[in-house]
């Protein structure tokens, strides 16, 4: 037999993997999504009232949400007060029977929230969830 032939018998297979580098490729991905998991939730930055209610069921619906300043958000497209009077009904019929969410933050004075929900009930729509966020535990 020639020298090749010997020296190839001698070492052998490692039929091993290397699972260290994977583990490290792994934790790094899971540190990155535990990063950006909250940066990538959209919506408005609203403070919303704190009541005790029951939870509603969770439908894919239309979200308006009215910041502190009074603007309004229809998912998350800012209106302003005409442009959400005149495009209301033509958004809730395009998005289908899933209800409507009206979110406010709880700075807003009660006279905006009663002139876009009397736009909402206007256009039609009779399924209108408000979102508020249950009292802290003591």
């Amino acid at each position: 037999m020639s020298r090749r032939g010997r020296a190839r018998g001698s070492l052998g297979l490692n039929a091993e993997i290397n699972v260290v580098s994977l583990i490290d490729v792994m934790m790094l991905l899971m540190i990155i999504f535990m990063i950006t998991a909250p940066m990538m939730q959209g919506g408005v930055d609203i403070s919303l009232p704190k009541a005790q209610a029951r939870p509603l069921e969770s439908k894919s619906g239309l979200t308006v949400s009215i910041d502190r300043s009074g603007a309004i958000y229809v998912d998350e497209a800012r209106l302003t007060l005409p442009q959400f009077t005149s495009s209301f009904k033509a958004l809730a019929n395009r998005r289908g029977s899933g209800g409507v969410y009206l979110r406010a933050d709880d700075g807003v004075p009660y006279g905006s929230v009663v002139r876009v929900l009397a736009i909402m009930r206007a256009s039609g729509v009779g399924d209108i969830g408000l979102v508020a966020e249950p009292p802290e535990a003591k």
